[in-house]
């Protein structure tokens, strides 16, 4: 998968370190003020409207970098859950059997709607999830739409998916989505699904469904069926309620490894498909021939994009000895000149986190780290009085027995380890229970070669990282997950293939 957050040189001038960035220095604040129209309350989205939950309950939705209520959500239960499958079950038919580009104008219109509102999504994403409007802006939202293109076009060209072959749509697809990129990953799943013919059931995460729910808006707008797309919010046990419901066919997951090992037990023995995509310890790797400078900024990108809230994020550091120095020292100097705050501010590099949950775990790993003899370093900054904030944190003196090195933090940390040669590099990268991503960063293009042939990993980058493509397959290997999201091979995860000339 293929398109990135542009990498960004150091606005402050180099002329004065002493300018820390979360000083008060001469700096006016640009803050988005496009209105993202939110409501006090959204209910849940089945068979086409918009409609209470059968329990009557609902939930806060809170602004991370405030601590400010959003909207009250609908609190979904078991019994929403049943009627948004029957509601996907009944559309099933009629949606499958339109032809491929008339499934296709759908998506398209999909995608324009979003286009049109495109900076309305930006502000609610946002303010939902904590991270800087310049990443939902320029990021987020217009890769969701080339979700939803690049889906159209394949439409009315899926015998060209498995030659020879023919898809047929699967049925009911129950789809849960993460809070780290709520609105991208779910366009990851909705849109192939779709193109395929079948309906489908969603679940956000509680503590960021809103740009779900205001996506189902742009489905009414766009003429969608009734039914073909649900969304259902609510906690944990209303995903496992979808998990588990008879109506779905297959189920599509992101999230973390164990509440996908839970889910995977809970329908083993089932017919249930799946496709996984789990967490990641990606290990991103600098060789001493590799452009230092431009390494440097695909080591932040890899690890402080989205507070480091990214199953890829290049999380391990391994720097080639006779660099490792200048890597370290460089690497210091650009944090130093990131700015940590107010999510909405157009010149904010790192957001607030997600939740204080997450806050708190973030905190117990870097205890961990220093309990376990690394050496943490972070640039000095004020922190906002309100919110969940995170400075910019390094860890050296790491070896691979340390937790901050073996399990996924999922927070703007990074754990630095050395090597010295190329098979060192190979093995310590590989040590790891995950396999989703990693990077390499070398002038040789052999070495590159070999790096992305032996790395046990689902996407290898070379001298770039976290870019990202709809004509891309991406997911992962071991404990990463199973099962592709993007081009060709995420279609063929939403399909059954059926032999030409055989029922």
């Amino acid at each position: 998968m293929k398109i990135q957050t542009p990498t960004r040189a150091p606005r402050r001038p180099s002329t004065a370190p002493e300018l820390l960035f979360g000083d008060l220095w001469d700096y006016d604040p640009a803050p988005e003020t496009a209105d993202p129209k939110l409501k006090a309350r959204y209910d849940l989205f089945i068979g086409g409207e918009f409609v209470p939950p059968a329990g009557g309950k609902y939930f806060e939705s809170v602004n991370p970098a405030t601590e400010a209520k959003l909207a009250e959500l609908a609190l979904g239960g078991p019994d929403d859950v049943d009627r948004a499958c029957r509601a996907a079950a009944a559309a099933f038919p009629a949606w499958s059997a339109l032809p491929g580009r008339e499934r296709g104008k759908y998506l398209y219109r999909i995608a324009r709607l979003l286009q049109d509102r495109a900076r309305e999504f930006a502000v609610a994403e946002t303010l939902d999830n904590g991270k800087p409007i310049r990443e939902t802006r320029d990021f987020d939202v217009p890769t969701c739409a080339a979700h939803f293109f690049y889906h159209a076009g394949w439409a009315d060209k899926l015998e060209y998916v498995a030659p020879g072959r023919r898809m047929e749509p699967l049925g009911v697809v129950g789809q849960v989505i993460p809070w780290n990129f709520p609105l991208l990953m779910l366009s990851w799943k909705i849109a192939p699904a779709l193109c395929l013919g079948n309906c489908v059931v969603i679940k956000p995460a509680s503590n960021t469904s809103i740009t779900a729910l205001k996506l189902a808006e742009i489905f009414q707008d766009a003429g969608l069926p009734p039914g073909v797309v649900n969304v259902v919010s609510g906690p944990g046990s209303t995903g496992g309620a979808l998990m588990a419901h008879p109506a779905v066919a297959k189920i599509a997951f992101t999230g973390s490894t164990e509440v996908g090992k839970v889910i995977m037990r809970s329908v083993a023995g089932s017919d249930k498909k799946m496709t996984m995509e789990l967490g990641g310890k990606a290990a991103n790797i600098v060789f001493d021939d590799a452009p230092l400078d431009q390494a440097v900024e695909g080591i932040v990108n890899g690890i402080f994009f989205n507070q480091g809230q990214v199953c890829c994020a290049g999380s391990r550091l391994l720097v080639h000895e006779p660099v490792a120095r200048t890597v370290v020292s460089k690497l210091k100097a650009r944090l130093r000149v990131l700015r940590v705050g107010d999510p909405m501010d157009k010149n904010t590099d790192v957001g607030a986190i997600v939740s204080r949950a997450q806050l708190d775990t973030i905190r117990g790993y870097l205890k961990a780290g220093v309990d376990e003899g690394a050496e943490m370093w972070q640039p000095p900054c004020r922190l906002p009085k309100k919110g969940f904030f995170m400075p910019p944190t390094i860890f050296t003196g790491v070896t691979q027995s340390h937790r901050i090195a073996r399990e996924e933090i999922f927070g703007p940390v990074l754990s630095i380890l050395t090597f010295r040669t190329v098979d060192e590099a190979i093995e310590k990268a590989n040590n790891t229970e995950y396999g989703l991503s990693a990077g390499v960063w070398t002038d040789k293009g052999s070495r590159i070669l070999r790096m992305s042939t032996e790395l046990k990993a689902g996407v290898v980058w070379a001298n770039t990282y976290n870019k990202f493509d709809p004509a891309s397959p991406f997911g992962g290997y071991k404990e990463s997950g199973f099962g592709r999201e993007g081009g060709r091979h995420g279609l063929l995860d939403y399909g059954r293939l059926v032999e030409e000339g055989r029922p």
